[in-house]
């Protein structure tokens, strides 16, 4: 072989080693010796919801079985809702449980490798991101099934006169990210590990141990059965979910809610909706909870508003192009940027940026909104097509740098899947260059990122709203520029009869429809009894509202809730550059006070009697999390098929032409 033609292969080579595997999705896969994959264990899932009022406590049970042959260690990803509060983890072996404790996150990795280097049963829970956690359980024997259930608690939404609740079943890879979760390397039996020893486990690919040849493992698709108990606390006009068929059985006052085809695909997020009757719509709720000698409340407040005349904006349309967007998520961006368009008066002046590894906008600066260039604008986005990387920050700062014109409301509608593991730049210059302008986050997709859509809106005081199928853009779209045409609630300020802590910290604006939802630590001694007090100014003059500070309930989880948004503060606070020493111990400590998993902490569970004998060798897999519905099934956050596509041809050609000067040779 030529020294020219050796490079060129191994470039080759390279390539196609680096290429996505398109796995079955949801099972345990197990790599052999060939290279080839071949599912060895299966995974479901079993979601009970329990709802009371403005407050939900949530089990996840998921059941592993390996269909192997080899003991087995397994990982897998699972996305919960923005602000879940995870408290508990509780390892079923047949007849044996196991429950979970809270450890700093070091001394938890260190007690599972310990346990997966002796033969026991173990399992950990870490926090990948703010709304993503990596599952581990190790020591499955052959055929054995093992379930691990994870509780938490999460807060109901209220807006538009309708409670909300999703549970995400599957989630869009960030762009960026590995997905890798850094755990311990097993130790030999009995030695002892160093607190930062550690081996990076790529969330796609498994270990390269030697596996022996094993029979076909007769493995269905991972599943997911759902059962919901609501106990609204009011008279209910309706219950529904926009994203699965329901079973829904009246019970007194509560509903008894399942899915009616029982088990179903995790490849949409699961919503469900419920609104009460119009006499029943609730102004204000004070809900309090009592722990350890500390008061806890979550606060609801709707603000009345009575519509005003629009007042001319000067809007900045954003779309994401990028690969992540396929299939019918750049249909469904598309068509709601063709809505913004038609929404604009004569009065407005618009641009629109698209972004994918490049950010391109249509004008150099925002026009007038005159019928020709709208018309231009909405040529220009039907023909846009999903292909390349996420780089979100050049598209935000373009849209920023735009002058502000005098007289006009400045407003940004970012269209994305949110698929950015790390936004943190992002944030950065929301803080610094947002000034007067609002930023409206808009989620598109079956399993969009809850977290990045929340933080983006809330940096930029505006809302963020989630689109998870075509047949919404319309409804949901004409809703948000409904909101924007209503001037803002802005500049609002709290005061209560009593001493608090409270999340979030910075109130946002308010637009109709949209409750101040917040979780208070009151004083020990607060009693109910006088006002709450809110103020702010709307269309530019002041306005206040009172209203009586009254108990209207006692609810479980609320001290959980008001940890977990501290945590998440904090957190917030430590992403943008605030100092570690600092914020380290304050979120340590919440976190293990209240029993909280986070970036410090993790849930770990571990049998004290050996079950694998320490010459019998541990398998190592990773559950492939299912695609959402409506991607293409392969991955794209990056890199587009086409590349791929382009990469192989590329590669073949390269073949062909080394393997020329060999036939001219031999004729």
């Amino acid at each position: 072989m030529s020294l020219l033609r050796f490079p060129l292969l191994l470039l080759c080579a390279l390539a196609a080693a680096s290429l996505p595997a398109q796995a079955d999705t949801g099972s345990l896969q197990i790599r052999q010796a060939d290279g080839s994959t071949r599912a060895v264990a299966s995974l479901d899932t079993s979601v009970d919801l329990q709802i009371h009022g403005l407050v939900a406590d949530v089990q996840v049970r998921q059941r592993f079985k390996n269909n192997g042959m080899a003991w087995q260690e397994g990982q897998y990803l699972l996305p919960l809702p923005e602000g879940a509060a995870v408290y508990a983890m509780t390892l079923h072996v047949g007849s044996r449980v196991i429950v979970g404790e809270i450890r700093e996150k070091e001394a938890a990795r260190s007690e599972y490798a310990q346990a997966v280097a002796s033969g026991r049963k173990a399992s950990l829970v870490e926090a990948q991101s703010a709304n993503l956690f990596r599952t581990a359980i190790a020591n499955v024997a052959p055929d054995e099934t093992v379930e691990v259930e994870i509780r938490y608690s999460q807060q109901v939404e209220y807006r538009d006169g309708e409670f909300s609740l999703v549970f995400p079943m599957t989630y869009t890879p960030r762009y960026g990210s590995g997905d890798v979760l850094a755990v311990p390397a097993a130790p030999e039996a009995g030695s002892e590990i160093p607190a930062d020893a550690a081996q990076t486990l790529p969330a796609a690919v498994t270990l390269p141990l030697a596996v022996a040849p094993m029979p076909a493992a007769n493995v269905g698709p991972p599943t997911v059965s759902i059962s919901a108990t609501l106990d609204a606390g009011v008279a209910l006009a309706r219950v529904e979910s926009a994203t699965h068929e329901l079973s829904i059985d009246r019970q007194g006052d509560r509903r008894r809610i399942g899915l009616r085809d029982k088990v179903v695909a995790p490849d949409r997020d699961f919503v469900l909706r419920w609104a009460p009757q119009p006499s029943d719509q609730p102004t204000a709720a004070l809900l309090r909870e009592q722990r350890d000698g500390e008061q806890f409340a979550l606060l609801m407040l709707l603000p009345p508003t009575v519509a005003a005349a629009p007042l001319p904006r000067e809007l900045t349309l954003i779309i994401d192009t990028s690969g992540s967007m396929s299939g019918q998520s750049i249909v469904q961006a598309r068509a709601a940027l063709d809505i913004a368009l038609q929404h604009l008066t004569p009065q407005d002046r618009f641009n629109v940026i698209q972004f994918n590894s490049v950010t391109e906008a249509l004008f150099a600066q925002p026009v007038a909104a005159s019928a020709a260039d709208v018309q231009l604008a909405r040529d220009w986005v039907a023909s846009l097509q999903a292909d390349g990387g996420t780089e979100m920050l050049p598209a935000l700062q373009t849209a920023l740098s735009a002058p502000a014109s005098p007289g006009y409301l400045r407003q940004i509608v970012f269209v994305t899947d949110g698929a950015v593991e790390q936004g943190d730049a992002l944030y950065a210059l929301l803080q610094s260059q947002l000034h007067d302008a609002r930023l409206f986050a808009v989620g598109i997709g079956s399993a969009p990122n809850a977290h990045f859509l929340r933080r983006a809106a809330s940096l930029g005081r505006g809302t963020a709203t989630t689109i998870r199928d075509l047949a919404e853009v319309s409804g949901q779209m004409q809703t948000l520029f409904d909101k924007l045409d209503r001037p803002a609630l802005r500049n609002l300020q709290l005061k209560l009869p009593a001493q608090y802590e409270i999340y979030p910290a910075q109130l946002p604006d308010l637009y109709a429809g949209e409750p101040l939802q917040l979780v208070l630590k009151l004083d020990a001694a607060a009693k109910t009894g006088g006002s709450i007090e809110l103020g702010g100014e709307r269309a530019g003059a002041a306005w206040a509202q009172k209203i009586p500070f009254e108990l209207h309930g006692q609810a479980s989880g609320i001290a959980r809730l008001w940890a977990q948004r501290k945590i998440d503060a904090l957190d917030d606070d430590l992403r943008g550059g605030a100092a570690s020493a600092t914020l380290q111990p304050d979120i340590l400590a919440t976190a293990l006070k209240y029993g909280l998993v986070s970036r410090f902490t993790s849930l770990v569970a571990v049998d004290k009697t050996p079950q694998r004998n320490a010459g019998e060798a541990l398998q190592s897999v990773n559950v492939e999390n299912a695609d959402p519905a409506g991607s293409l099934g392969f991955a794209q956050t990056a890199t587009s098929a086409k590349a791929w596509l382009a990469l192989g041809l590329l590669c073949l050609g390269l073949a062909w032409l080394l393997r020329a000067p060999r036939r001219r040779l031999c004729a």
